[in-house]
């Protein structure tokens, strides 16, 4: 394991000024969902996109990646942290905002969001992922 890499993933969760925190990839359509949510609600939050171009040199999005994988055994993207606790991905925020516990998360860790939308967040999935 790439001790760089684990040294800026562990940054990133505890020390980030928002206290949202979604590892992604920029061609991602759920971390592109995701991001969509989060703006929605108003949440503030930080995307590290591990695929653009300031994590190329090196392959330091990958060895990023790498570190994640080791942290929460998960291989998929977008990981998602919320005052340092991971609590999952895409489908994950999405049942947590609809039955409110996303919510209520935001609350207890004093997160400030837009509490009068109420929109399904599965709309906002890749319209190939709706049904015809």
């Amino acid at each position: 394991m790439d001790a760089q890499a684990v040294e800026k993933l562990e940054k990133e969760i505890g020390g980030s000024d928002k206290q949202v925190v979604m590892f992604a990839l920029e061609w991602c359509e759920f971390c592109w969902a995701v991001i969509k949510v989060l703006d929605e609600y108003e949440i503030p939050y930080r995307a590290i996109n591990l695929d653009s171009a300031d994590y190329v040199e090196n392959n330091r999005g990958r060895n990023i990646r790498l570190a994640l994988n080791e942290k929460t055994t998960w291989t998929t993207l977008p990981q998602i942290y919320i005052n340092s606790e991971f609590v999952g991905g895409c489908i994950d925020i999405f049942d947590e905002c609809k039955d409110g516990t996303l919510q209520e998360r935001l609350k207890a860790s004093s997160i400030t969001f837009n509490e009068s939308v109420k929109n399904d967040p599965l709309t906002f999935l890749p319209a190939w992922l709706h049904p015809r």
